[in-house]
């Protein structure tokens, strides 16, 4: 059993579809773990292992969290680590949505890829995964499943917004699950 370093329901159902009961994921409710963990880093990596270490450090369970950005090329890599708080409020992805959209007006590089980080921390080691989804911003959001920019992003080898798509056809693509993919692979070789 792993603690999921997280209070984003959505990123545990997401999670648990990868899975697909290979693991045990316990989301911080769950395990009885009320706390709001700071992402107070510079780079994804960093508040990946920020979140993980600060979940151990609690409990000494094994534990694992994870960071997503969407990186958009003509933007410089905007929202990258500060995707959920883009629009200065955490909890309004459709401002954050709007705030790409305004700034990507114009601009006909529409380039863009999603960015996981996985901090895995076992017998008190941290181990790090990562997964990038290639894709392009649209002009408009389309689709109402999902979370976050999915509304907006297109990944390569489709014609459909992840917003668009179940979650098995999202993990066909998936940043997240290519980061997962590599967890279950180093877990299931240790």
């Amino acid at each position: 059993m792993l603690i999921f370093a997280t209070n984003n329901q959505n990123k545990v159902n997401e999670m648990n579809s990868i899975l697909n009961g290979l693991i045990e994921v316990k989301s911080l409710k769950e395990a009885g773990i009320e706390i709001e963990i700071p992402e107070p880093h510079n780079t994804l990596e960093e508040n990946a292992r920020e979140k993980s270490a600060t979940i151990f450090n609690i409990t000494n369970k094994n534990c694992f969290s994870e960071d997503t950005g969407l990186e958009i090329d003509a933007l410089n890599g905007e929202p990258g680590v500060k995707s959920a708080r883009y629009a200065e409020d955490e909890s309004a992805y459709k401002n954050n949505i709007e705030k790409v959209l305004n700034k990507m007006d114009g601009f006909q590089n529409r380039s863009a890829q999603f960015k996981t980080i996985i901090s895995l921390i076992l017998e008190e080691k941290e181990y790090q995964f990562e997964g990038i989804c290639k894709g392009q911003i649209t002009a408009s959001e389309i689709g109402t499943n999902g979370f976050g920019y999915d509304a907006i992003f297109i990944p390569e080898g489709s014609d459909k917004t992840f917003a668009e798509m179940s979650l098995d056809e999202k993990n066909k693509f998936s940043h997240r699950k290519k980061a997962v993919t590599q967890l279950i692979t180093f877990l299931m070789n240790i």
